[in-house]
């Protein structure tokens, strides 16, 4: 039985439907002798993260939750394709903190030339936008499309697969895409399918997050960003 402590997965939103479903689908990294994988939910958060306020709105949240588990934990994935609260994160623990949009980005590019994000609503795509230019890479977007959904909606299965299936084909046809990214964590069960009905590589971010938080527990990689602390009395004055 390993002796790690387990990555600790974080559903920022309040829906434990989508928390488990996000579980399920991380089964395949369950390995024997590595690292546990524990998902936990926001039970403050609003039922899915769709807009910019409700990403702002629980950025303070997921720090909390990185702090009450940072004892227990190897390492932590932020589960919303938004990475809320991820660098504030990152300044709260010394243990690695990957965000699944970021982690996703990453993957994809590994697979591909030319990156397609299927997104939830059509709101959520200037949030994505943003994200994707604050990382420098949006030479590699070929799009990010909606599939006009929300969170919870994702649990009507028939339904979301088969816009999934519409919005990847519109990416891949029209705009290039040659690879695929779920741009929720609530897509986590379609990866599969989506990825054979349309012929092209699909990443689920959160997957592609745990398995980054994995290879970082084995090589034993730690957190260089520093601690927060509560500055001096001297700078707080300034």
């Amino acid at each position: 039985m390993s002796q790690r402590k387990p990555i600790v997965v974080i559903n920022p939103n309040s829906t434990e439907a989508v928390t488990e479903a996000m579980d399920r689908a991380l089964d395949p990294l369950r390995l024997a002798g590595g690292p546990g994988i524990v998902s936990v939910t926001n039970p403050n958060g609003p039922p899915g993260i769709e807009c910019q306020g409700h990403v702002d709105d629980v950025s303070a949240d997921v720090r909390a939750l990185v702090r009450a588990h940072d004892a227990e934990a190897s390492a932590f994935v932020i589960a919303c394709y938004s990475d809320p609260g991820m660098h504030a994160a990152r300044e709260a623990t010394t243990k690695p903190v990957f965000g699944i949009a970021e982690s996703g980005m990453l993957t994809a590019m590994s697979l591909g030339e030319r990156v397609g994000i299927i997104a939830i609503l059509s709101r959520s795509v200037p949030r994505h936008l943003r994200y994707i230019r604050a990382m420098g890479v949006e030479t590699r977007l070929a799009g990010d499309r909606a599939i006009e959904l929300g969170v919870v909606e994702l649990s009507d299965e028939a339904r979301a697969f088969e816009r999934m299936v519409k919005v990847g084909g519109e990416l891949r046809d029209q705009d290039g895409a040659d690879v695929l990214v779920l741009g929720c964590a609530g897509m986590a069960r379609y990866r599969e399918r989506l990825a054979e009905r349309l012929g092209i590589p699909v990443v689920d971010p959160t997957q592609a997050a745990v398995g980054m938080a994995i290879t970082a527990v084995y090589l034993g990689q730690t957190n260089a960003r520093p601690i927060t602390a509560a500055a001096p009395a001297s700078q707080a004055a300034e």
